[in-house]
């Protein structure tokens, strides 16, 4: 035991400690003992602090190294320093730590050290920020508190946010975030004409009433609460889509909405919210999804073990699964096609709470009392609703987690990454970027009665919402900071609509008529693939990331770039088809008798919401003297367009 981590013997593991260190005393002061086992009645550790705490550690160039010591406080009332005894880990690329807890620069940018010991775990937060001889904060005015907890901590990293972003960025960024659309040539022409005070604010409020805007969201919230065909079948999908959708444009307040969803039971064919429980058959399954789903919270570590990064144990996920241990379900028939496949279900069903029915623990066979999460007086009255006494509490205004994990996801779904991230993964030891800046906006939303459009149009009416894409030599790479907005593709289901939008054609999906809109398609497959071939558009809504409702995670729609997409782009099916069609818009310009210039100013407008720029509108002449014909020289100016990256990132 003590041979080897001193080294004294062969170890692939490595010299861990010497023989005058804390734990070679402790060891071997415990081996010389006996061996004791626990003594029950010795005091328990019940806080651990690290020093320097606080919100962030800002070390300025030439320092490049932070000490960090720990101390734990007992049940006794003692407290005695153990910063020889805990271990220390480091998340992120700008810091190194070693044994001891001397946290010591690798590059410039911020890391998170995690100091655990004894089953608690504390983050201390370090930014390591170059001197950047000559720094002079040159910020933009704040309009609210959004920008005053950004701003303030870029000064603190000595960095400057870059300008704020022109109107023909603004517009399309807003349209793209809100509707889930580009804006139309007429749209574009009227905001870049309007030189009136506020005239983004009003665009803002147009866009959050639109029609447009619920579609949008509904696809969000489609993705997030798993509305599939396969478990749901295609009446369950299209029957809880339509409910998602009159939910947000109807502005169903977020916790009434998190309220029937968790309550809901009865058919999944009357009453929609159904379809949440019904697309979650095992009871383990109810619970993790639920928890990361309203409260932002991954338990799946803990079913097998304490999580090793947070406080949550074994206890804690079996009594918050118990609470969904009685439902039930009701299967009239199932009328689905492939009877080998067990996982899919086409028909109605009810859903229904068992009057018992108990979790057993796996550890030991005994049936577990069910409990919220966290709290230890969290306990249902024996004869009450699990599902009711649960969804009280979510959906509370007291809940440490509901609002913090609403208003980060909206924060994520606007700025392309949340103030925790991953956007679903808080805990203590994955602080936020920015925490009186994610207290205030879930203080925020509470205040507005659980509004999504009012924490919305808060965070679009920012300058930290409106600032420019471009970086500047001292933002470039703080994506966490929100110095700059970050450049990301456009979601699979904006691509096609904004194609066919330009392209003036209508793409087909599978099982649907033709002109519905791709942000509008209820679930993912109203025909499954082993059926029917997937038409051109649902395989490009495939290849470009649209997922398929498998996981309550962000993480499942894919936004990364690879080379099938950008044959797709080149030279795909969906593309081709939609530029060569008779039918198409091009086909209509071409032959609508207007000027070349007005023919290139149109396309400019419709693909890229802006006039052409100089250079541009010369290149574009010259291609119409040479293509052969308006029609040839129309569908080569589309096809540059609509694969350049002004056209396939949202910024």
């Amino acid at each position: 035991v003590l041979l080897k981590p001193t080294a004294a013997v062969a170890h692939e593991g490595g010299r861990r400690f010497g023989a005058g260190d804390t734990p070679f005393r402790i060891l071997s002061e415990w081996i010389r003992a006996g061996l004791p086992g626990p003594d029950p009645a010795s005091a328990r550790l019940q806080r651990l602090e690290a020093v320097p705490g606080g919100e962030l550690n800002v070390l300025v160039e030439p320092a490049s190294e932070l000490r960090i010591r720990v101390f734990a406080e007992f049940t006794d009332g003692s407290r005695k320093e153990v910063s020889d005894l805990a271990v220390y880990e480091t998340s992120g690329d700008a810091a190194e730590v070693s044994p001891a807890g001397v946290a010591r620069r690798v590059s410039f940018g911020e890391s998170t050290i995690l100091v655990r010991y004894l089953g608690h775990q504390v983050p201390v937060r370090v930014a390591f920020v170059p001197a950047r001889d000559g720094y002079r904060w040159r910020g933009h005015r704040e309009k609210n508190f959004i920008d005053k907890a950004v701003f303030g901590k870029l000064r603190r990293l000595r960095m400057n946010p870059s300008a704020i972003c022109d109107d023909t960025t603004f517009l399309r960024r807003a349209t793209l975030d809100l509707a889930g659309r580009l804006p139309t040539s007429v749209e574009a022409r009227s905001f870049s004409a309007d030189k009136g005070e506020g005239k983004r604010s009003r665009k803002i409020d147009e866009l959050l009433e639109s029609g447009d805007f619920s579609d949008f969201w509904a696809l969000k919230w489609g993705d997030l609460l798993r509305n599939e065909e396969k478990v749901l079948d295609r009446k369950g999908v299209q029957v809880f889509h339509r409910w998602i959708r009159e939910s947000i444009a109807g502005r169903k307040p977020l916790d009434v909405f998190a309220r029937e969803i968790l309550t809901a039971r009865g058919s999944t064919y009357r009453n929609p919210a159904a379809n949440y429980l019904r697309a979650n058959r095992d009871v383990l399954q109810r619970a993790e999804n639920t928890a990361q789903v309203f409260l932002g919270v991954r338990l799946a570590c803990a079913k097998c073990h304490n999580h090793p990064f947070e406080h949550w144990t074994q206890d804690d996920y079996y009594g918050w699964a118990a609470l969904f241990s009685r439902v039930r379900y009701k299967v009239f028939e199932n009328k689905r096609r492939d009877g080998l496949d067990k996982n899919a279900f086409v028909g109605e069903q009810v859903v229904w709470m068992a009057r018992d029915g108990e979790l057993k623990d796996p550890r030991n066979g005994k049936g577990v009392p069910p409990r919220l999460l966290g709290m230890e007086d969290g306990i249902p009255a024996k004869d009450s609703d699990r599902l009711e006494f649960l969804a009280d509490w979510v959906a509370s205004r007291d809940n440490p987690f509901f609002s913090r994990s609403l208003v980060n996801r909206i924060w994520f779904n606007l700025m392309g990454r949340g103030i925790v991230e991953p956007v679903d993964d808080f805990r203590e030891t994955n602080p936020p970027s920015h925490p009186g800046l994610i207290s205030g906006l879930a203080e925020e939303l509470s205040r507005s009665g659980f509004d999504l459009r009012a924490i919305i149009r808060l965070i679009m009416n920012s300058n930290t919402y409106q600032l420019s894409s471009i970086p500047l030599p001292s933002n470039e790479g703080a994506e966490a900071g929100f110095a700059r907005v970050s450049p990301r593709r456009l979601d699979a289901e904006q691509l096609v609509d904004g194609l066919a939008q330009v392209l003036g054609e209508k793409p087909a999906f599978n099982g649907y008529p033709r002109g519905i809109r791709a942000v509008q398609l209820p679930g993912t497959n109203a025909i499954l693939p082993r059926y029917k071939k997937p038409s051109n558009a649902d395989a490009f809504l495939k290849i470009f990331g649209k997922p398929e409702r498998q996981l309550t995670c962000e993480c499942e729609r894919m936004s990364q770039t690879h080379l099938a997409q950008a044959f797709h782009l080149v030279s795909g099916p969906m593309l081709h088809q939609m530029i060569s069609s008779s039918e198409n818009r091009l086909g209509t310009l071409a032959g609508s008798g207007a000027s070349n210039s007005e023919l290139i100013d149109e396309l400019y407008w419709s693909a890229l919401g802006r006039a052409a720029a100089e250079a541009e509108a010369s290149a574009a002449e010259a291609l119409f003297l040479s293509a052969g014909g308006k029609r040839a020289a129309l569908e080569d100016l589309a096809w540059a367009l609509v694969n350049s990256k002004e056209f396939l990132l949202r910024r």
